[in-house]
């Protein structure tokens, strides 16, 4: 960054070196395993199984469907998944334990992931275990899964505060026993992107392969995922509107959205589906999708200030990095207490009416004194009733012009 000129972002591109088999970055979404772990969240197994489908469509890389080691439900609802016969790989979470594996197996999923603690932390107070224990137990299971002919993810849990050389050992053990990547797991989201960069940066020059996975405890889970794509991981996990342990995990949206327009990449997903996509899984899990959500909120297109509104109205590029149409949103002007003359005399054209310069200024006045005493921005309906209040202040009684009120309550 050191030759970094203001105006040049050349340095923020990810180069895109996409192997032959595929892109530069797979996503591996955990919606269905890290976000159904979101406290209180519980997906129905139809649920899951749509969500599924809607990964599929969106056109994700690996699915992450659950735990199949948890029996019952679970174990039943991945096997169906399976047997949808989706494009995406089917990956499922496992502890390093071999029977985790086989009921991995038993689902018939192409793909496990083999997560084990690689911090001394962990590693005494968790597991109660010493580091030698740790790489046996990795060697074993990974060796167990290869055998059995799956692609495997071994992840290292709370890898941010793992001794870096007995991480990197914890990583060369997996491959040598053919483990296919180490997930590199942020899991108390400590790091920030600087170190993240730098610590992935080491393991890759070690000729590990990366999956970047990232917590949002410090508001810096996507900037983390990115910063590890830029030092050379490969595949990242995320999950739909970040849903996750705790503060949550680096979301879909964010990350691929990133990638497509701030670092080039261009990951080949259908975006337009992002919102359909965070609606139906905000509501599977009993949420609403904010507003103000990067990405896919209603308020990342909905322009009221008046410079803003204006400039917008001019050129979308002004104020909006991409069209709304990119996530499935549409663009909105909405009238309040800051909006400008021209958001006015705009919104009565839709009206089908045509303003003066003096009636647009006179009618914002209005508009604002009413905005604050609702404190909130106007309804297409309250907009036409300070028009009618405006009108009969001149004494001209106005009806609406036919068709002029916008049906419902839109803003």
């Amino acid at each position: 960054m050191s030759d970094f000129r203001p105006g040049d972002l050349s340095s923020f591109v990810i180069p895109e070196e996409a192997p032959a088999e595929g892109p530069a970055v797979r996503i591996d979404d955990t919606t269905l395993r890290d976000g159904e772990q979101t406290a209180g969240v519980v997906f129905s197994n139809h649920e899951k199984i749509r969500i599924a489908r809607l990964l599929n469509e969106v056109g994700v890389h690996q699915i992450e469907v659950g735990i199949p080691a948890m029996l019952g439900d679970e174990k039943q609802v991945i096997a169906q998944i399976v047997e949808l016969g989706l494009k995406p790989s089917i990956l499922a979470w496992n502890r390093a334990v071999i029977s985790d594996i086989q009921h991995s197996l038993d689902t018939g999923v192409d793909a496990v992931a083999i997560s084990m603690s690689a911090s001394d932390i962990h590693i005494e107070h968790k597991l109660a275990k010493s580091r030698q224990w740790v790489l046996d137990q990795i060697r074993a299971c990974v060796a167990f899964a290869k055998e059995n002919g799956v692609y495997v993810s071994v992840n290292a849990e709370d890898a941010s505060r793992a001794d870096l050389e007995f991480l990197l050992r914890f990583g060369q053990a997996a491959k040598e026993e053919g483990a296919d990547r180490l997930r590199f797991c942020d899991t108390l989201g400590i790091l920030d992107p600087f170190d993240t960069y730098n610590v992935v940066s080491f393991l890759t020059r070690q000729g590990l392969e990366i999956e970047m996975h990232t917590h949002d405890d410090f508001g810096m889970a996507t900037a983390n995922a990115l910063a590890g794509i830029k030092a050379g991981a490969t595949f990242v996990n995320t999950t739909v509107n970040g849903l996750g342990e705790r503060a949550g995990n680096a979301a879909l949206e964010e990350v691929v959205m990133a990638l497509k327009f701030l670092g080039h990449v261009d990951l080949g997903l259908h975006t337009s589906r992002f919102r359909e996509l965070c609606e139906y899984v905000a509501a599977a899990s009993a949420r609403s999708v904010p507003a103000w959500k990067s990405i896919v909120g209603t308020n990342v297109f909905a322009h009221e200030s008046g410079i803003h509104a204006d400039g917008v109205i001019k050129n979308p590029l002004n104020y909006e990095a991409y069209a709304p149409e990119d996530v499935g949103l549409e663009r909105q002007i909405v009238v309040g207490k800051h909006s400008g003359s021209r958001t006015i005399y705009r919104k009565f054209q839709e009206f089908g009416i045509e303003l003066s310069e003096h009636d647009a200024d006179e009618i914002l006045k209005m508009v604002r004194q009413t905005a604050i005493e609702l404190k909130r921005a106007l309804f297409s309906k309250e907009i036409m009733y300070i028009y009618q209040d405006y009108v009969g202040r001149l004494g001209d009684a106005v009806p609406l012009p036919s068709g002029a009120t916008p049906a419902g309550g839109d803003a």
